[in-house]
C-alpha cells in the first residue's frame, strides 16, 4: 500500500512538471530558395528546368523560379534545350528565402539534359534506372519531313519497334515492341490516353509530328506504371511548350499525297501561353503493282489540337488540351479494278474522333507535388467490307491523382486511377462491352549512393470483369564507372477484347462471340541494360525477354471467320538490342541491330510468331549545320518472317530499304527533298498481294510482310514567319 501511494505521489509530480514546462517549439526543417537563371549576356532564360533531388520546377518568362528543400546544404542544376546545363551548391537555411543565380552558356544542342517524362519520377535519363528510350526533337524533325502526317516512320524506324500492317486495303498498321502483338502496346499523349485505351490499327497513322518535343518509348511490361494497356510497353508523345513560333509546312509525294501543316505557338504573358496544331492531309489510290487493288489507299483528313500553358514559375503548371479529327479512308479495288472472282470490292472507313485533357501540378509549401490528370476522348466509325457495313463507338474517360515528395534518400509517389472503356458495335451484336477499372499505385525510388539507384513500383487494379491484379515492378540502375548498367523486371496483364489485328481487317461479322470463360493475359517480363560512353561515341546494349500465359489467339473458327480462344501454352519473347551513336558537329552516326526470337503453341506445335523478323539492323549518317541544313541516308535491312495463312509462300524473304534526305535554308524558308526506298522493295515485287480466292475467313488479300508503296519522293518547303 505504501509503496503504491509513492508510486502515485510520483506520477503526480510527473504529470504536473510536465504540465508546467514550456512547449517545445517545432523547429523548421524547410526553407526557400529563389532561383534565377540567365544566359552570359544577363537576359532571362525561362521554361529552364531546375532541380535539386526530386524536387523540380520551371522558371517563368522572368527566368526565376522558387524551390522548397529541406535545410542543410543543396546542390541545383539547371537545363535548358540549347545552353549547356549549369548547377550551383547553396546552404538552405530554415524557414528563410536563399537567393541563388544561375548562369547558362548557350550551346548549339544540348542533350545532355533529356528529361525522362514518361515515368512517375521524371528524372534525368541518366539517373533513369528504368530503360526509356527517347526520341528527341532533332530526330523527330527528320522524321516529320518524311512523312509530315503520321508518326509510323519515326516509329518504325525505332530499334526494337516495328510497325505492323494488319489491315492492308486501308493501310492499318500497329505498334509491336520486342515481338509483342500491337495490341498490348499503349500510345499516350502527355501521359493521356486521347487515342483511347486501345488506339487501334489506325493509330499511328493519325498522329502527326509537328508538335512533339520527345517521344518515350517503355519498350517492356509496364503494367505497375500504366495499367492493364500497357503490357507490351508504352510510347508517350510529349508535347512542345509554348515559344513564340510560327510554322506552315507544305509536302507533295509522287505517289498522290499532299500535306498542309500550321503550327502557332505564342506566350500570351509571363503565366500564359498556347499552341495549335492543325492540317489538312490528303492522299490518293494508288495502284503500284497495277494488279486492280490499292496498295496505297485513299484518304482526307482534317485534324486541330489546341493546347492552353500555365506556369506560376514556382513549380506548378496546368496544360488543357481539346482535339478533333475527321477522316475518310478507301481502299480495295479500285476503279475498273476487279477481284480474281470478278466482283469490285471496295474498303471504307470514316473516323470521326473528339477529346479533351487536362494536367494540372501543384506543389505544395512543403515541397510534395499534387498532380491531377483527366481525359476523355470519343471515336466513332463507319467501316464497310464489301457489302457489309459495321459502325461502332469507342469512349474512353480517365482520371488519375498522385502526390510525390522525398524523405532523405527516398523519392516517393502514391495515387490512384480509374479507367472507363466503353464499346457499341451498332450493327454488329454480341460484342458491346464496359470496362471499368480503378487502382492504387506506389512508388519508391531510393539513391543509395552517387552510383547505385533502386526503383520499386506497384499497382492493383480492379477490372469489373475480370477481377483483381496485382503487378510489381523492380528497377535498379547502377554506374560503374564508365558502365552505367541497368536491370529490371515486372509483371503485367491484359483484358481481352474483340479486337485482334486480324478481326481489324474483316470485321466483326466473321468472328464468333467471345466464349465467356476467357481469360485476361497475364505477362512476366525482364530486360538487362548495359551502356558506356566513349568521347562522342554511345555504345549500349540490351537483353530483354518476356512470358505471356493463357495469350489470346485469334483462330479460323469451324463453318469460317475467326474465334478468340486461349492457348495451351504460353508466348515466349526474348532477344538482343545493340545500339552505336556517334555525334560531333556537323556529322551524326547511329547504327542498331534487334535479334528478336518469339514463339507460341499454335495447334499443339509452337512456331514462331509470324511476321517477326529475327534480324534487324538499321544504319543512319547525316551532315548537319544547324540554322543552315542537314543530308541524310539511312539503310534498314530486314530479314525474315513466318508469315502465317498466305498461299503463296511460308517464309518471307530479307529486304533493305535505302532512303536520302536533303534539307536547305534560304532566308526564312526551309526547303526538303526526301527519296524513300530507292532499291524499291515492295511485297508485291515478289509475291502476290490479292489472295485467288476469297479465304473462309474472309479476306481478299494476304498479310504485309515488306513495304507496299514501292519506290516514293516527297518534298516541300517549311515556312518560318
Amino acid at each position: 500500500m505504501i509503496f503504491q501511494k509513492r508510486l502515485g505521489t510520483l506520477v503526480l509530480v510527473l504529470a504536473a512538471m510536465l504540465l508546467c514546462r514550456p512547449p517545445l517549439v517545432a523547429q523548421p526543417t524547410e526553407g526557400r530558395v529563389l532561383v534565377t537563371v540567365h544566359n552570359d549576356h544577363g537576359e532571362a532564360v525561362g521554361s529552364a528546368l531546375v532541380r535539386s533531388g526530386t524536387i523540380s520546377a520551371e522558371t517563368g518568362s522572368d527566368g526565376t523560379v522558387i524551390l522548397v528543400l529541406p535545410t542543410g546544404r543543396a546542390h541545383i542544376t539547371v537545363e535548358r534545350i540549347g545552353f549547356v546545363s549549369g548547377g550551383a551548391d547553396v546552404e538552405v537555411l530554415p524557414d528563410r528565402e536563399t537567393s541563388v543565380t544561375v548562369v547558362l552558356k548557350a550551346s548549339a544542342i544540348e542533350t545532355e539534359g533529356i528529361i525522362v517524362m514518361s515515368t512517375r519520377s521524371e528524372r534525368r535519363i541518366e539517373e533513369e534506372p528504368l530503360r526509356v528510350e527517347v526520341i528527341d526533337r532533332e530526330e523527330i524533325e527528320e522524321k516529320l519531313l518524311m512523312t509530315p502526317g503520321d508518326i509510323a516512320m519515326l516509329l518504325n524506324e525505332t530499334a526494337g519497334l516495328r510497325v505492323q500492317p494488319t489491315a492492308p486495303a486501308l493501310g492499318g498498321a500497329s505498334v509491336r515492341i520486342q515481338g509483342l502483338r500491337g495490341r498490348y502496346t499503349l500510345i499516350l499523349s502527355d501521359g493521356l490516353p486521347l487515342y483511347g485505351g486501345q488506339s487501334g490499327a489506325l493509330g499511328p497513322l493519325q498522329i502527326p509530328p509537328v508538335d512533339l518535343a520527345q517521344v518515350g518509348v517503355i519498350k517492356c511490361v509496364a503494367s505497375a506504371l500504366y495499367g492493364a494497356t500497357a503490357l507490351g510497353g508504352v510510347v508517350n508523345l510529349i508535347s512542345r511548350k509554348p515559344k513564340k513560333e510560327r510554322e506552315l509546312l507544305l509536302n507533295g509525294s509522287t505517289l498522290g499525297g499532299a500535306d498542309a501543316v500550321l503550327w502557332l505557338s505564342d506566350s500570351l504573358s509571363p503565366r500564359w501561353g498556347y499552341t495549335l496544331l492543325s492540317g489538312v492531309h490528303l492522299q490518293g489510290q494508288a495502284d503500284i503493282d497495277s494488279d486492280g487493288w490499292a496498295d496505297a489507299p485513299g484518304y482526307r483528313r482534317v485534324m486541330a489540337r489546341p493546347r492552353l500553358y500555365w506556369n506560376n514559375g514556382r513549380g506548378s503548371s496546368v496544360l488543357a488540351t481539346v482535339g478533333g479529327m475527321l477522316e475518310g479512308r478507301e481502299g480495295g479495288t479500285v476503279t475498273d479494278g476487279l477481284t480474281p472472282a470478278g466482283t469490285p470490292y471496295a474498303e471504307e472507313m470514316v473516323t470521326k474522333r473528339g477529346d479533351a485533357g487536362v494536367l494540372a501540378r501543384v506543389l505544395t509549401y512543403h515541397g510534395q507535388l499534387l498532380t491531377i490528370r483527366g481525359s476523355a476522348s470519343l471515336q466513332q466509325h463507319e467501316h464497310t467490307f464489301g457489302p457489309d457495313f459495321e459502325n461502332d463507338r469507342h469512349a474512353t474517360a480517365f482520371l488519375e491523382t498522385s502526390f510525390a515528395g522525398t524523405n532523405g534518400a527516398h523519392a516517393w509517389v502514391i495515387g490512384a486511377a480509374i479507367q472507363h472503356d466503353v464499346y457499341r458495335a451498332e450493327d454488329v451484336t454480341g460484342f458491346d462491352y464496359t470496362h471499368t477499372v480503378p487502382g492504387v499505385f506506389v512508388q519508391d525510388e531510393v539513391t543509395v549512393s552517387r552510383a547505385l539507384i533502386i526503383s520499386a513500383s506497384a499497382r492493383v487494379d480492379h477490372h469489373n470483369e475480370h477481377g483483381v491484379f496485382a503487378n510489381p515492378r523492380l528497377s535498379t540502375l547502377l554506374r560503374l564507372s564508365p558502365w552505367t548498367v541497368r536491370a529490371s523486371g515486372g509483371t503485367g496483364y491484359f483484358a481481352p477484347t474483340p479486337h485482334t489485328e486480324e478481326v481489324q481487317s474483316v470485321g466483326l461479322r466473321r468472328l464468333a462471340l467471345l466464349p465467356s470463360d476467357l481469360k485476361a493475359e497475364r505477362a512476366r517480363g525482364v530486360s538487362l541494360d548495359v551502356g558506356r560512353e566513349i568521347g562522342d561515341l554511345e555504345l549500349n546494349a540490351t537483353l530483354f525477354a518476356s512470358y505471356i500465359t493463357d495469350p489470346v489467339q485469334t483462330v479460323p473458327a469451324q463453318g469460317g471467320g475467326y474465334e478468340l480462344i486461349n492457348a495451351d501454352g504460353p508466348t515466349r519473347a526474348w532477344g538482343s538490342e545493340l545500339l552505336a551513336r556517334y555525334a560531333r558537329e556537323p556529322i551524326h552516326l547511329t547504327a542498331t541491330y534487334v535479334y528478336t526470337k518469339a514463339t507460341e503453341l499454335w495447334d499443339g506445335t509452337r512456331r514462331e510468331v509470324p511476321y517477326t523478323p529475327r534480324h534487324t539492323a538499321g544504319v543512319v549518317a547525316a551532315w548537319e549545320e544547324h540554322g543552315e541544313g542537314r543530308i541524310g541516308v539511312e539503310l534498314y535491312f530486314t530479314g525474315r518472317q513466318q508469315l502465317d495463312d498466305d498461299p503463296y509462300r511460308t517464309i518471307s524473304r530479307t529486304y533493305v530499304i535505302l532512303g536520302l534526305l536533303a534539307e536547305r535554308r534560304v532566308g526564312n524558308a526551309r526547303f526538303f527533298l526526301n527519296a524513300e526506298n530507292l532499291l524499291d522493295a515492295r511485297h508485291t515485287r515478289w509475291s502476290p498481294l490479292v489472295r485467288p480466292a476469297l479465304s473462309t475467313e474472309g479476306r481478299w488479300t494476304t498479310n504485309v510482310w515488306a513495304p507496299l508503296d514501292g519506290r516514293a519522293f516527297n518534298g516541300g518547303v517549311r515556312l518560318f514567319f
